[in-house]
């Protein structure tokens, strides 16, 4: 095993190093998104809870007025009755009377069951009021734990990456290229051990989408310092010893 692919199985380890430290910074801000998103949907639900107040009154003050109106409906009604000439024209305007009472009595409990939903909206405000206060608390935490945390990654990766650069400037150029193509293919892992799995038969897989491999690339690979990919999945070929560094 030569230079070549010793300096790519150094800079794969680097690489992972690099990735995971990323990864961990995305997850630290990915905290934050999250809650925001909680914190959003919260703040969306109370102005729709509020919206729905709104509608709700307006139809709870249309019937209000249509009840003041039928009032003075039902006061004309019963001046009309006293002054009924005759027991027929009295028993109209009582029938209307009644009717109109009726119908009132249906609005009036139309307008209680609304008044009684407003109340239980307004309630349902106030709860949610209180969520979006602790939730922006927490969000508070949360922002300056991921802040000090983020920092931390930060520096790390900057650290990490400047391995990284001293890792590459061992790797031959058209090497690097290839080895950083792959390695946007299959998430950093550009290289694959190959797996023995019968030394005397001379069988051998491939690490990575453990594929069969011939015996030559095997071979090839122990007396050559050249890049070998995998047939299958094209990552680049290594034996374990060449992580004797």
């Amino acid at each position: 095993m030569g230079t070549v692919l010793n300096a790519l199985v150094k800079l794969q380890s680097v690489e992972n190093q690099l990735r995971a430290a990323k990864a961990k910074l995305a997850r630290c801000r990915r905290s934050v998104i999250l809650k925001e998103n909680q914190l959003r949907t919260l703040q969306n639900s109370l102005e729709a809870k509020k919206e729905e107040i709104q509608l709700t009154q307006i139809q709870a003050d249309r019937l209000e007025l249509e009840l003041k109106s039928t009032d003075e409906t039902l006061a004309k009604y019963r001046a009309a009755l006293n002054a009924a000439k005759s027991n027929k024209e009295y028993a109209a305007i009582l029938t209307e009377l009644n009717t109109t009472k009726a119908d009132s009595s249906k609005v009036e409990a139309q307008t209680l069951e609304l008044m009684k939903n407003i109340d239980a909206d307004k309630q349902q405000c106030k709860e949610i009021e209180q969520q979006i206060e602790k939730e922006k608390e927490e969000l508070g935490e949360i922002r300056k734990e991921a802040e000090e945390m983020a920092k931390k990654y930060e520096d790390e990766i900057a650290q990490i990456e400047q391995q990284w650069q001293v890792a590459s400037s061992e790797v031959p150029n058209e090497t690097l290229k290839i080895f950083q193509r792959v390695a946007e293919t299959y998430d950093g892992e550009a290289l694959a051990e190959i797996e023995v799995q019968d030394d005397k038969s001379g069988t051998y897989t491939c690490g990575g989408c453990f594929m069969s491999l011939t015996t030559e690339t095997a071979n090839t690979l122990l007396s050559r310092d050249e890049i070998i990919r995998c047939p299958n999945c094209t990552r680049i070929l290594y034996f374990k010893e060449a992580e004797s560094l």
